[in-house]
């Protein structure tokens, strides 16, 4: 696919033409609950009563019971663990809508319009090619290694295993009579050109692996060798393609992705066969990387799935292998420790086995056992890399601590400095005051400057009315819908309901594009001249956000704005509710009981779902 950012219209194109009854659909059953809407029970908690409901004519749904809520890229996002952007290609490609892209100025045409959807089918038409290509004569060898491993046919089948026949081009053959053309295969990369000029098999002889996104789908293949005769490499992956880049590829991710969005998990191994030793032994979040090492684009992936928030913090767990170039990858993985919130480890068998080898040593419980043994990756940093000093000399004491007291200053959890500074001061024989020096001297150096403050006012509550404004006016698109059902009775503020009112007679930010012609329609629906320049001045005031807005931001700030109204309704009502008398007015009692009831569990929702930091 094309590069750049989608073009903003072509997004609000998808969000019109994507029905969310539709694509809910296919996930809820949904019933009739009177008024335009539909209800049923909501696939993102457990309930008994059905809480979610999908409004046909706003073409956005609320969960009653756990605050979640959206558009429809907001509820593909959500179901299927995608970036805002995978949605929007998602729904397009549902839609038969050609996506529009921006590089650097002039719109760039997807190179050719359902590429994806052809490449997609042709890697799922090479994996059933090879699945069955496993159960023939030829591929005794790979049927072997896979036992040889503790993995039967029910395995192979489960993960979709397959064989690479010896002929060098039958899958080129099946596939041209699929009607797939050369060039297709070529850019899938299943076939590469000979010597010859003739289209061959890009794998023969090999163990594959189909590897698939987050959706499920087949996008590349991972090929383990099974003879002595081949030259080639032990593993060989298919090349980077429109759909398969290895540095954002994770093999197991669609089998593993509900278990890490519930468990708040994730397991990074190393291999295809460590993948499925774990999830076979009960370890279900367990991934791995694909022909490169583990890298800020899987962590990308990965916290998107875990809700890696400063307030919804998952735990990371690396196993690696016990040898140096294991605890070499383990340091390599610490370095990137900041780029998660949450909390990582390292589990390490003591004898050096991964998961595959241990799973076939020692069974399925010695597999949860080590992941269950995990021990944070800052102490196994500051352990291996002690090793490499001489701590018996006072030149290796000061190196030691000078290498270790920057890693102490990177820890997240600042309760946790003091532990630490004072296992670091035992374990290199020295006072605690000169580590604790050392770790201010480190921290002090790597400390960023701080990003000036945005002018807005003290008021918490007129933060985030300001915040909702801002979203509104710079990014329509990404405020929608879920911005326009929030309506100007939940700002408290004069001039910001002004400003809310002037967004609704726009037609709201649904019908908005960013650029100068939102932001002067706008300021035109404004009724004075203040309003107006309040328009102009948060159309070009930062957000309150470290990078890109994205609807996880959006419906942070939006669900404190209702929160903030909420609050005060649920005041009124208990204050009507003291001067009413139970006995006499019993029915008015009764109803405006009920009200408050549904006023606290609506309040307990958005309070979960606003936990988020402005």
């Amino acid at each position: 696919m094309a590069g750049g950012r989608i073009r903003d219209e072509d997004i609000a194109l998808v969000r019109e033409r994507s029905s969310i009854v539709d694509v809910a659909g296919e996930q809820v059953t949904l019933k009739n609950a009177g008024g335009g809407n539909l209800k049923g029970l909501c696939p993102f908690h457990d309930e008994k009563t059905p809480s979610f409901t999908v409004s046909q004519a706003r073409n956005v749904w609320f969960c009653h019971g756990c605050g979640e809520g959206g558009d429809v890229i907001n509820f593909v996002q959500k179901i299927d663990h995608l970036s805002f952007i995978e949605s929007v290609e998602r729904l397009a490609d549902r839609a038969g809508i050609q996506l529009r892209r921006i590089e650097g100025g002039p719109a760039v045409e997807r190179p050719q319009y359902g590429q994806r959807q052809r490449l997609v089918a042709a890697h799922a038409a090479a994996q059933e090619f090879y699945a069955e290509q496993l159960l023939t004569p030829g591929a005794r060898a790979a049927r072997e290694f896979l036992a040889e491993r503790g993995f039967d046919r029910d395995a192979a089948q489960r993960y979709g295993c397959g064989f690479a026949p010896v002929e060098w081009d039958l899958l080129v053959k099946h596939l041209r009579g699929l009607g797939f053309s050369a060039a297709e295969m070529e850019t899938a990369g299943l076939a590469r050109q000979a010597r010859s000029g003739s289209l061959v098999d890009r794998f023969r002889r090999r163990l594959l692996w189909p590897i698939r996104d987050v959706s499920g789908d087949v996008i590349g293949f991972g090929a383990r060798k099974l003879f002595d005769d081949d030259d080639g490499p032990k593993y060989l992956n298919t090349p980077e393609t429109p759909l398969y880049k290895k540095s954002h590829v994770l093999y197991g991710i669609d089998q593993a992705k509900r278990e890490i969005a519930k468990q708040g998990r994730a397991v990074i191994v190393e291999g295809y066969t460590d993948v499925m030793a774990c999830h076979l032994a009960g370890v279900t979040t367990a991934v791995a990387t694909c022909g490169t090492s583990f890298g800020t684009d899987h962590i990308g992936v990965l916290r998107r799935l875990l809700l890696d928030t400063d307030a919804y913090a998952g735990e990371i767990i690396f196993t690696f292998d016990g040898d140096a170039a294991g605890q070499k990858a383990a340091l390599r993985a610490f370095g990137d420790d900041q780029r998660f919130v949450g909390q990582t480890f390292i589990a390490v068998s003591p004898d050096g086995m991964d998961p595959c080898e241990l799973r076939l040593a020692r069974g399925d419980l010695a597999v949860r056992d080590l992941v269950a043994r995990r021990e944070p990756l800052i102490a196994f940093a500051l352990r291996s890399t002690l090793t490499r000093y001489d701590l018996d000399t006072v030149e290796g004491r000061v190196a030691a601590l000078r290498a270790t007291a920057p890693m102490v200053s990177k820890i997240k959890d600042r309760s946790l400095l003091t532990g630490y500074a004072q296992k670091l001061a035992g374990d290199l024989g020295v006072d605690v005051d000169q580590v604790r020096t050392a770790i201010r001297s480190a921290d002090g150096a790597n400390v960023p400057a701080p990003r000036p403050a945005a002018a807005a006012p003290d008021n918490p509550r007129l933060v985030v009315e300001r915040e909702a404004l801002k979203l509104a006016i710079q990014q329509p698109v990404l405020a929608g819908p879920v911005f326009d059902a929030v309506d100007e009775t939940l700002y408290a503020h004069p001039p910001y309901r002004d400003i809310r009112v002037a967004i609704a007679a726009a037609g709201g930010a649904c019908a908005g594009v960013a650029g100068a012609g939102w932001v002067n329609s706008v300021r035109d629906a404004c009724s004075d001249l203040a309003a107006q320049m309040l328009v102009l001045e948060l159309a070009v005031e930062p957000v309150r956000y470290d990078g890109e807005p994205d609807s996880g931001y959006l419906h942070v700030v939006l669900a404190r704005l209702q929160l903030a109204g909420l609050n005060q309704r649920i005041g009124e009502v208990k204050s009507r509710l003291q001067r009413i008398n139970p006995v006499t007015e019993s029915d008015e009692y009764r109803a405006r009981f009920t009200e408050l009831v549904a006023l606290e569990q609506h309040s307990r929702a958005l309070k979960e779902k606003a936990a988020g930091g402005l």
